[in-house]
């Protein structure tokens, strides 16, 4: 196999003229030079090189070479400047997977945030199911993932960085004898019927873990999975739910939306990534505009519609 590096000292050596010239260039002695050539000869199985006086002209397998290394010096610079854009984060690609209730708050404003500081990076972004996307950042094929998990958790091969406790409230029907209360206790709704509005998985239990600390488990009437169709229930009067903050959006005009207490439930929500991935300043970027974000939007998470007591 031939020595590219060797083949750029034959370049050296064409284009100067002379082996003493050559070495020079490069910082070698012409005997060092003149190895480098005869070791490249080998390898080549024929002359590179013929002298013509004082210096060296290059034999047609010589200039053959010399052209090839020209090319790979080219795509060596390239190579070498690519990995720099990448490094600083002016190249690259960026894997997202996040949840549906931290899409419009948190993850389109941090897309922007790094659009601007990084345009020649490509974001990849994948809604999925807030318990789901760890495979996908253990096994590199997601850079990134916002997941709802209890704090303290420690997933293997995966690094949690704690992003904000998103408050869930209670959400009841204009008319019910609780209506009127500017705050419940949890417990004040252990005997009523409840609209469910989260799938088995870490944020159904981040209620369920509320519910037993204040001596209760929810009797379940309605399962909706989902937290604008749980309001039309609790509208129609048939339970009472709960919704966390980043969930509630516009309030149904008929419910009321209340803070809870003694405990107050709540989801962690987690920036999830990979525990071996090297340091990409567009990852380090994002994870800051999430912050920023969740700044932005208020300290507690906590400023539900007008009229409603937060």
């Amino acid at each position: 196999m031939l020595d590219v590096r060797r083949m750029q000292v034959l370049r050296t050596v064409v284009t100067s003229g002379s082996v003493t010239a050559a070495a020079t260039s490069l910082g070698y002695t012409p005997s060092a030079v003149s190895q480098q050539i005869a070791a490249l000869e080998k390898e080549a199985g024929t002359a590179l090189l013929e002298r013509v006086g004082r210096g060296v002209r290059p034999t047609q397998a010589g200039l053959l070479l010399t052209e090839y290394a020209g090319t790979i010096g080219r795509q060596v610079a390239e190579a070498e400047t690519a990995l720099a854009d990448l490094r600083a984060g002016r190249t690259g690609h960026l894997a997202v997977r996040y949840f549906a209730t931290v899409g419009a708050s948190l993850v389109a404003p941090a897309v922007a945030r790094l659009r601007a500081e990084h345009p020649g990076v490509q974001v990849e972004l994948k809604l999925i199911d807030p318990d789901d996307p760890l495979p996908a950042v253990r096994e590199g094929r997601a850079d990134l993932a916002l997941v709802v998990l209890p704090r303290g958790s420690a997933p293997e091969g995966v690094r949690l960085l704690h992003l904000l406790d998103d408050t869930y409230f209670a959400v009841l029907p204009t008319a019910h004898p609780l209506a009127d209360r500017p705050a419940l206790e949890l417990s004040d709704l252990a005997d009523e019927p409840w609209v469910g509005s989260e799938s088995p998985g870490p944020c159904l239990d981040a209620e369920l873990d509320a519910c037993a600390a204040a001596g209760f488990r929810p009797r379940f009437v309605v399962e909706s999975e989902d937290y604008a169709t749980a309001q039309g229930f609790v509208a129609a009067g048939l339970g009472v739910g709960l919704i966390p903050r980043l969930g509630l959006g516009s309030p149904h005009p008929d419910v009321v939306v209340r803070r809870l207490a003694d405990p107050e439930p709540q989801r962690s929500i987690h920036v999830a990534v990979r525990e071996t991935a090297p340091p990409q300043p567009a990852l380090r970027t994002f994870v800051r505009a999430l912050r920023d974000a969740v700044r932005a939007s208020g300290p507690r998470q906590a400023a539900p519609a007008p009229g409603t007591t937060p």
